[in-house]
Parts: C-alpha cells; sequence; structure tokens
C-alpha cells in the first residue's frame, strides 16, 4: 500500500469521475464525519478524505507532533494520488489551515486545486490564536465539555468512558500540531477562495472571515451560515451543497 493510499480515504471509489473533492478534517477528529456527504455528489465527482495519524486505519501510527511534516506528507499524497484531476479542497477548522498549506505548496509545486473552501477558522495570520478555546492549556474535563457543547461529540460516546478519554488524547494531539504552525507571511492561494464561517460561532466569527480575504489573490467570497462551529445538523449533514465550486 502506497503512503498515499494510507492517508486518503475513499469511502465510495469513483475512478472514472473527472474530478475530486478533498476534505481535510477539524482537530480530534477522522474522516466519519464527512463520509455520507459521498452520496451528495455527482456522478463525475469522486470524495477523497484525508485521515491524520493516530486514528481510524492509521490507528496503529503515532500521532504527528509538527505541523510541517503532516501538512507535506498530505501534499505528498494529494498531489500525487489526486492531482491527475481537477480537485477542490475543502477544511473545517484546524482542516481549513490545513487546507489552505496544502493549496499553497502544491500550487508552488504546479499541482494546485481549482478551488478552495475554508471553514469555521481563524484566518492563518491569526493561527494559532492564544487562549481561544480549544487550547494545551486546559485540562481534560475542559477539553470534554469544548466538544460536547459545540456537537463534536455524540451522546452515545460521551457514555462511554474509555471512548471519551481515546477522543480526548485525539483532541490533544491536534492542539499539539497545531500550536507547532505558524503563517509565513505573505502565502496566499491563487485558487477562488471561499469562507464559510456560522454566525453563533464565537464573538468574532465574522471579523475571522474577513481577515481570510487578503489571502486569495484570485475570487474571493464569504458565506454567512445559521449555527455554530458546526452549523446546524441539516446543513452540515448537506453541506456539499453550500461548497460554491461544486
Amino acid at each position: 500500500m502506497s503512503t498515499g493510499a494510507k492517508i486518503l480515504v475513499r469511502p465510495r471509489p469513483r475512478p472514472q469521475a473527472s474530478r475530486v473533492l478533498v476534505c481535510l478534517g477539524y482537530s480530534g477528529g477522522g474522516t466519519a464525519p464527512f463520509r455520507s456527504w459521498a452520496t451528495q455528489l455527482p456522478d463525475d465527482m469522486e470524495l477523497v478524505l484525508v485521515c491524520y495519524p493516530g486514528r481510524e486505519s492509521r490507528f496503529s501510527e503515532p500521532f504527528a507532533t509538527e505541523w510541517d511534516p503532516l501538512c507535506d506528507e498530505v501534499v505528498d499524497a494529494v498531489v500525487t494520488e489526486v492531482a491527475t484531476r481537477p480537485y477542490v479542497l475543502f477544511g473545517h477548522s484546524m482542516g481549513a489551515v490545513m487546507a489552505f498549506e496544502v493549496a499553497a505548496r502544491a500550487e508552488r509545486r504546479g499541482h494546485g486545486p481549482t478551488a478552495l473552501t475554508v471553514s469555521a477558522s481563524e484566518a492563518p495570520t491569526d493561527w494559532p490564536v492564544p487562549g481561544h478555546e480549544p487550547n494545551l492549556g486546559q485540562t481534560d474535563d475542559e477539553l470534554l465539555h469544548w466538544m460536547s457543547t459545540v456537537g463534536q461529540l455524540p451522546q452515545a460516546l460521551l457514555d462511554e468512558p474509555e471512548l471519551v478519554q481515546m477522543a480526548v488524547a485525539l483532541l490533544r494531539a491536534d492542539l499539539t500540531v497545531s500550536a507547532s504552525y505558524r503563517y509565513r507571511p505573505g502565502t496566499t492561494v491563487r485558487a477562488p477562495l471561499q469562507i464559510v464561517y456560522g454566525v453563533d460561532d464565537g464573538d468574532d466569527s465574522a471579523g475571522n472571515a474577513k481577515r481570510w480575504m487578503g489571502l486569495g489573490e484570485g475570487s474571493v467570497r464569504v458565506d454567512e451560515l445559521p449555527g455554530g462551529h458546526f452549523y446546524t445538523p441539516e446543513i452540515w449533514s448537506a453541506f456539499p451543497s453550500r461548497i460554491a465550486s461544486l
């Protein structure tokens, strides 16, 4: 199995599809929240999900600890396994910053996406935000409270102590990676950029979205949606319909 095949998950393989949607997940998450989107895409588009180390099929691998090696791993996989076809990048929360960096680095290698959609995240120029929840300074109980409050953990999982412990460890590992990220001044993307945020996702969600706008060299659009960090269940379940380039 190639490295790219380990990183990239195809819930409904469509090798004959003419284009691809690549999704990058949030801190403490895996590919499961995106898998149902495969049924919503047109027949000419394949869904590809990025699986970070330490979860799902990569459970036996150690967690990533540094941003740049993890990002370069994703770029290598996307450039070699996906970029033979036009592709769109989508990232949510931590995945939004990761998608931005993947797009910029892939563009420098001549294999950039046709479009980039970033969701529910501060701009890379602000990342990581000191004291912003969740953060490494919080206790396990505080991290668990945050995950349960924003809707990241279903009630069924909260009733399973071992699964809760794993979820907190996973979130803390991804926060460690995020803490090592540093925006390189001048980094931008040429692909059309769509910025999406929830109207109830913190006190400055609209301001966060505006600070993204200077990072796109091409067309830029901003979309406000109902709900918080994960919008509403109805919007999340049908999110591909909100991705402008689709």
